[in-house]
């Protein structure tokens, strides 16, 4: 047990450490709109990085690191402990939808090329995005009320436990209910049934382009549409294959006691164990689509390297005009 703790501990500070300045370094690139990608899509990943960023701050830093190093402080505050619970579902929620939204995105530029003009546009993007925020923070609103101070000092309520209706009264299990199936097995269908439709559009498409290019009989022409399809394929499946293999521990666990009927508190030491590595793959998730960019998109590597240049070039050049 101490194990696992020890572990979890390392990691939030590794993906304190990583996370914040990676989607920092990530959203300032992306929104110079350098990086050859469209409006569209431009608008979805920034959405993506800042709702990790926002994962990282709540769900990492003011509920994982503080109470690691500062393990009493006006944090543990029953109401300001319920603002950080809602901060924190909310934002993953974000996080999760944001990458269901820029997969379907993805899916309609590829799939629905009749479509994709009225829809892959950076208007649109950015109401989808805000419908989606607005709906997501309004449908966690209830998870402010499932907290209660296990202490009350000086009239003062501190720290927090889940109230006990929650886990018996039928409306607050089928919140609970709810609020699973939303995040993270829908997302998790949605996006893996999308990927399956992408790919088989593309083999069809890829099979027919070839035909008719005579690529069939031996030719070897290029084709930049199939190029262009190449690389928007393989940034959308290495961000969403990475979104459903960190989640993936996360979905084992709710089959698992839905089926079993099994509590959570009543796991067994292995299996506590597997969900506490779930827990972190989750929470490293965060952390890995500027290095997806990174590896996927040679435009943003150019950028990336301007970016960590400046403040040498910067210095360089203030203290040749110093000199002169």
């Amino acid at each position: 047990m101490f194990a696992i703790q020890l572990a979890k501990k390392i990691c939030s500070t590794f993906i304190v450490v990583i996370g914040v300045p990676v989607n920092l370094v990530a959203i300032v690139i992306l929104s110079r709109g350098k990086c050859g990608l469209s409006t569209c899509t431009t608008r979805y990943l920034v959405a993506m990085a800042a709702a990790d960023l926002l994962v990282v701050i709540t769900g990492v830093i003011l509920r994982q690191i503080r109470w690691y190093y500062f393990p009493l402080s006006f944090l543990d505050i029953t109401p300001v402990c319920n603002v950080i619970n809602l901060l924190v579902r909310a934002a993953t929620d974000c996080s999760v939808w944001f990458t269901v939204t820029f997969t379907f995105d993805r899916f309609v530029a590829i799939c629905w090329q009749k479509l994709k003009t009225k829809y892959c546009t950076g208007r649109n993007a950015a109401v989808v995005l805000a419908t989606s925020c607005i709906l997501l923070c309004s449908k966690n609103i209830p998870h402010y009320f499932t907290i209660e101070p296990e202490y009350i000092i000086d009239n003062v309520p501190w720290y927090c436990s889940f109230i006990p209706a929650y886990f018996t009264e039928r409306g607050w299990l089928g919140f609970d209910l709810f609020d699973t199936v939303l995040t993270p097995l829908l997302p998790f269908a949605v996006i893996l049934l999308f990927n399956a439709l992408t790919v088989r559009h593309i083999l069809v498409a890829s099979r027919v382009r070839k035909g008719l290019r005579g690529e069939s009989k031996g030719g070897n022409c290029s084709d930049p549409e199939l190029e262009s399809r190449r690389k928007s394929v393989i940034l959308l499946f290495t961000i969403s294959g990475s979104f459903v293999l960190l989640w993936l521990i996360i979905v084992i666990d709710f089959f698992y006691y839905s089926i079993t009927g099994i509590n959570p508190s009543d796991y067994s030491d292995s299996f506590y164990q597997f969900t506490e590595v779930g827990f972190i793959l989750r929470n490293l998730s965060c952390c890995t689509n500027t290095f997806i960019y990174g590896m996927t998109q040679s435009k943003f590597r150019e950028q990336l390297k301007s970016v960590v240049k400046y403040p040498v070039t910067s210095i360089v050049q203030l203290i040749n005009k110093q000199n002169d």
